[in-house]
């Protein structure tokens, strides 16, 4: 593999170089490298080291931001070329990912899109202020193994209840995954309304929806996963 051209790619990410994140992608497929790798390489290392920087407090919740929108700028690009060769999928679960109703706050959100991609899962992104019904129709069209809703206002929190509520009542709770995620969101809130699981970090959603596909591919059910809640 072009090790100049995979650290270019991963440098852009950490410094949050949005069109040098693209440009490095697109060298990497003009160069014949492998995008499942590159994406491992590059991208998946280099938002692993801005997450650790951060918990560090070496980084800063701006370079966060901008480290997710390149990472996410350029996994679009090795993504559709991967879905253009057909060849290995570096998808390992589809995520309903969404901001609360009522909420307009994304950093997080993206965040943890650019980072759960980086891993493998297929995200659709919902954005912000997604209703209940929003939520429950994109996960039955496309076929979600999980709904990934988060808020940071403690107002947006009885959505989360409705969401889980409403899939009971429809007869399909079992199909999907719920976590949750958000300053105000707790363990006991998680365990409360019957969730599957809670992360309190962008990176540690990723080893929470491992461990539910995990779970989900054995056929079993089990108590909430909760990582990193403090209460």
């Amino acid at each position: 593999m072009d090790n100049v051209i995979v650290k270019k790619l991963y440098d852009a990410v950490i410094e949050g170089e949005e069109e040098i994140a693209v440009e490095a992608a697109q060298e990497s497929i003009d160069a014949g490298l492998n995008p499942v790798e590159v994406i491992k390489t590059s991208i998946q290392g280099a938002m692993d080291e801005i997450g650790a920087q951060f918990e560090d407090g070496e980084a800063f919740l701006p370079e966060l931001m901008l480290a997710g929108e390149a990472a996410t700028e350029a996994m679009d690009i090795l993504l559709a070329k991967i879905k253009e060769d057909g060849g290995e999928s570096t998808e390992v679960g589809t995520v309903i990912l969404g901001v609360m109703s009522g909420d307009h706050h994304d950093i997080g959100k993206n965040l943890v899109k650019a980072i759960l991609s980086a891993n493998g899962f297929k995200i659709i992104d919902m954005g912000i202020d997604v209703g209940v019904k929003a939520f429950i129709e994109t996960a039955q069209r496309e076929k979600a193994d999980i709904i990934a809703c988060s808020t940071l206002i403690t107002t947006s929190l009885p959505y989360q209840k409705e969401l889980i509520q409403t899939l009971e009542a429809m007869g399909i709770r079992e199909k999907y995954s719920v976590i949750l995620g958000g300053g105000p969101v707790t363990s006991q809130w998680t365990k409360m309304i019957s969730a599957d699981g809670y992360a309190n970090t962008a990176s540690e959603c990723v080893s929470l929806c491992t461990q539910l596909m995990e779970r989900s591919e054995k056929g079993g059910e089990g108590e909430p996963i909760i990582i990193g809640a403090l209460t």
